[in-house]
């Protein structure tokens, strides 16, 4: 990108790191298949490059929660297993099937629109049915009803176990798969971890005795990927350990997971004003200065996805040297007490980047604001450009989306399956 274009603030996204991170994960567990989740505008970093990154360094899977990310990732020419799960009655199956989407199905009345929809269309629909072992979120429930029979599957999960077999028996239907989410796979000592691992057992042998199957089973998320090979099955689902950041913080950053953070938040100063001591600095005067100083003004605020709570704590950095937010952010701006660094409008501060380069991480950035790295990364505007890079040389891809066709030799049409009609990761 040409100075003359620079925009005042921007995302830089670490295709490279991607890339590796993927990699170091999948070597993890190498009796498994790899997932890369890529929901929330792959949590901020952009969906369509970070689905190609992803899918050229060996995922083997792509999983979002919305339809329109599944849909978008096929108009892109993103082939190869791609998974979908979080619907609403009036979600257009027959869009997704049509796209070789795999659907996962959390409760009957999404599976009769499935195989009404894959009738319709003259299709086997591929689903995953998706129990709640604990978390209580979304999910066909499975603990047991019965405080007299621990042992037993749920009623809900046991209905929906027993309608796919029905719906797979009139044709329409092939249950290909059976996942769930853990409530504390971050902390892995929690007695919630092996009782949600005990109903998934349950709900599996439950599936296995209904005719399902073979069935691809996957249970851990970021965390338990790092840290419970127990959990693999036959497809672990990263998310935030993709990009390069830590599930499970209190255990261990980033490098001590082997991970790279791909994301780096930038901006150039707007101006900088000296200022005598006692000047309050933003809305509400919240932050007074202690001697005379500089104040440097940063072009992003909340409507950039800068967090408020992050007034006067959030940090960045100028010319390799630590500032906090002074005062309150503001919609497009916010504040720095710069002192004496030596700085003029147009220096680069850092808000977001590679502690390993002295910059703040995501979870600095969680930890001002009393909330997770997820929302941070996840939280950023459209308005912020991306501009993607490989690690190698530093050079620049470009920004917004990537074009471009299928990787890997993939199905033009995006052709979900393994040769011999199974999904990846299927059990052989």
């Amino acid at each position: 990108m040409s100075d003359a274009l620079r925009p005042p603030a921007r995302v830089v996204v670490d295709l490279g790191a991607i890339a590796d991170n993927v990699r170091s994960l999948r070597a993890r567990n190498p009796g498994s298949a790899l997932m890369t989740v890529v929901k929330a505008d792959a949590y901020g970093h952009g969906l369509v490059p970070v689905a190609r990154a992803a899918r050229g360094a060996g995922a083997d899977w792509l999983g979002v929660a919305q339809p329109l990310e599944a849909l978008a990732l096929r108009s892109a020419g993103v082939g190869g297993p791609l998974m979908c799960w979080l619907h609403t009655p009036g979600t257009d199956f027959a869009a997704l099937l049509a796209a070789d989407v795999t659907l996962g199905v959390s409760a009957q009345w999404g599976l009769e629109l499935i195989e009404a929809a894959a009738a319709a269309g003259g299709q086997v629909a591929r689903v995953h049915l998706k129990v709640d072992t604990g978390l209580g979120r979304n999910g066909a429930f499975a603990p047991s009803d019965d405080p007299a029979r621990p042992d037993q599957l749920g009623a809900d999960a046991a209905g929906l176990i027993e309608a796919a077999a029905r719906a797979q028996d009139r044709g329409h239907v092939r249950v290909t798969g059976l996942f769930s989410h853990f409530a504390e796979a971050d902390e892995p000592s929690s007695p919630s971890v092996a009782a949600q691992q005990e109903v998934f057992e349950r709900a599996t042998s439950a599936a296995t005795r209904a005719g399902l199957g073979p069935l691809v089973r996957h249970l851990a998320n970021s965390a338990a990927t790092l840290l419970d090979p127990s959990a693999a099955y036959d497809l672990v689902r990263p998310g935030l350990a993709t990009y390069g950041l830590s599930p499970a913080p209190q255990l261990g950053t980033s490098a001590d997971f082997g991970l790279r953070p791909a994301m780096q938040v930038a901006a150039d100063l707007a101006g900088i004003k000296a200022v005598p001591a006692g000047q309050g600095v933003s809305y509400g005067l919240t932050y007074l200065t202690t001697v005379a100083t500089r104040l440097g003004v940063v072009p992003m605020g909340y409507g950039d996805g800068v967090p408020r709570h992050a007034s006067g704590a959030g940090p960045v950095t100028l010319g390799g040297r630590r500032f906090t937010v002074a005062g309150r952010v503001c919609m497009d701006q916010f504040v720095v007490d710069l002192g004496d660094a030596a700085a003029q409008a147009g220096d680069e501060v850092v808000l977001l980047g590679d502690p390993a380069r002295g910059e703040p991480s995501a979870q600095d950035w969680a930890d001002a604001c009393g909330t997770i790295s997820y929302e941070i990364v996840t939280r950023l505007s459209g308005r912020l450009p991306r501009t993607y890079i490989e690690a190698s040389d530093g050079s620049a891809l470009g920004s917004g989306a990537l074009g471009g066709g299928a990787l890997d030799g993939a199905a033009p049409d995006g052709g979900a399956q393994r040769p011999g009609g199974g999904e990846a990761g299927e059990p052989r």
